[in-house]
Parts: C-alpha cells; structure tokens; sequence
C-alpha cells in the first residue's frame, strides 16, 4: 500500500507573526508538533512545503499558513485538531485499502 502523503504549505520566515530568524512561528510549530505525534503512531509520508519557493505559492497561502493537506485534499487551516487529524488520517488508509481491494475484484472478475 502506498503511503499516505501529508504536506504542510507554511513560510520559513513567518512575517504574519514577525518571525525571521529561520524558525517557524507558533502555528507552524504547533501543527508540525501534532502531525510528528501523529505520525510516530501512524506511518505516513510527510512533506514540508515552503511558500517562499514559488511566487505562486507564495500568492495562494501567504495569509493561510500553515495550510495542511492529507493526500492532495486540504484538510486543515491554521490549526490542527490532534483528534481530527487522526480520524482522517484513519479514515484515508482505510479508503486506500478498499479501493485496493476494489481494484484486485475489478481485475480478477
């Protein structure tokens, strides 16, 4: 099975919150900090995206960070609910196994 893939769109130097020493500002900090919890007990891939890298992403999240996306959906804004994450989280992997077990019928048939 394919792991499941989790980007966070956030800014290395967060000039929302007059960060710009390199580090991440709370929400930031704070959304990674559940995602890394999360993730110890659930295996996903995890992608940290810096809007900074293209004057595109800049443009669409500059005033939306951290934006979190669960396998290309947008999931969470801002904050990120522990419990939330982890039911959705759950709920793509088994999402992922049936539509493997689909797929195996669908060739087998």
């Amino acid at each position: 099975m394919t792991k499941l893939l989790v980007e966070v769109y956030a800014q290395k130097n967060c000039s929302l919150c007059g960060i710009a020493n390199g580090s991440n500002c709370a929400l930031c900090k704070e959304a990674k900090d559940i995602i890394g919890k999360v993730n110890e007990e659930i295996p996903f891939q995890f992608k940290e995206i810096d809007i900074c890298s293209s004057e595109d992403l800049f443009r669409r999240y500059k005033e939306d960070i951290p934006t979190i996306f669960i396998n290309g959906k947008k999931a969470f804004k801002f904050k990120v609910d522990e419990n939330e994450f982890r039911k959705r989280i759950r709920k793509e992997i088994i999402k992922a196994g049936l539509l493997k077990l689909w797929n195996k019928k669908q060739h087998y048939s």
